[in-house]
């Protein structure tokens, strides 16, 4: 969900850059809705609905074609009560962000016997990566565009982000980038483009380490420490995480840090030994 998330702030973030995007039309004013809707409460951390004059935009950032309800249904649901609360022309955007063959990628409509309605789908390893190279608002999913040359990719999203003037967001931006990359390329390659000393230069990263220091609670550590593990694997192992649990807040802290070189399980193994072994 990690990945989901960074994308959800983007366009939270930066809510005209997306509606430019996939809107045909030029949005004047837009503002972003909550994205709890009525009857039974929805709440997904991958749903967006930004509200422009005329029309509502819904974005549904997937990382995995697989979903339940599935992801048609779940849109027709989405459509219903969204029509029912604002009542208002809706676009629906489902933004698939990992390359996959799975039929729901290439997906656009629900169907039953009684019901048709129609989505759009964007698969981001068809898009022109141009557009997002020259755009700080999109560039973090630019790794995830089209391309025959992955390096080179790389080397023009690291230019990009280089040339953000305002500190602040470039180290943000690298930051996303740097977590959406991770979709699609190597730790290894990627961390050649985009250096350590960035993400740890980023203010999310400050922002989280801070929290857990000031407080001086290990549970802000430990949850620091565990969203980090989450961005690295998605899925921890029990074992992995019965061993961290039980890190005093040095330690802790330690591998906070530690997980910005860590790339493999095998290293993160490696690492809790040699911490348990001191």
């Amino acid at each position: 969900m990690a990945f989901d998330n960074v994308c959800k702030i983007l366009a939270e973030k930066y809510p005209t850059d997306f509606a430019r995007w996939l809107l045909p039309d030029e949005p004047q004013k837009i503002k972003v809705l909550k994205t709890e809707l009525s009857i039974e409460p929805i709440r997904a951390d991958s749903v967006t609905f930004l509200q422009t004059e005329s029309r509502i935009l819904h974005l549904e950032f997937q990382t995995r074609a697989k979903s339940k309800p599935p992801i048609p249904l779940r849109m027709l649901d989405y459509f219903v009560r969204l029509v029912r609360q604002y009542d208002v022309p809706i676009t629906q955007v489902v933004i698939f962000l990992q390359e996959t063959s799975d039929e729901i990628a290439f997906t656009e409509e629900y169907v039953n016997e009684m019901t048709h309605h129609r989505y759009q789908v964007v698969r981001m390893w068809e898009q022109d990566s141009a557009l997002f190279l020259d755009n700080p608002a999109l560039l973090p999913l630019a790794p995830l565009t089209q391309t025959d040359s992955p390096q080179e990719l790389l080397s023009q999203v690291a230019q990009s982000v280089a040339r953000i003037s305002d500190r602040e967001t470039r180290q943000n931006i690298a930051a996303y980038t740097e977590i959406l990359a991770g979709l699609k390329f190597e730790k290894d390659l990627i961390q050649q483009f985009l250096g350590e000393d960035i993400m740890q230069e980023s203010v999310i990263y400050q922002d989280i380490l801070q929290k857990g220091e000031q407080q001086g609670e290990q549970k802000e550590a430990l949850r620091f420490c565990m969203f980090l593990l989450n961005e690295r694997f998605s899925e921890i192992d029990t074992s992995i995480i019965e061993r961290v649990q039980v890190l005093n807040k040095e330690k802790l802290e330690a591998l906070g840090r530690a997980l910005l070189r860590i790339s493999s399980i095998a290293d993160l193994f490696i690492w809790l030994d040699q911490q348990e072994s001191n």
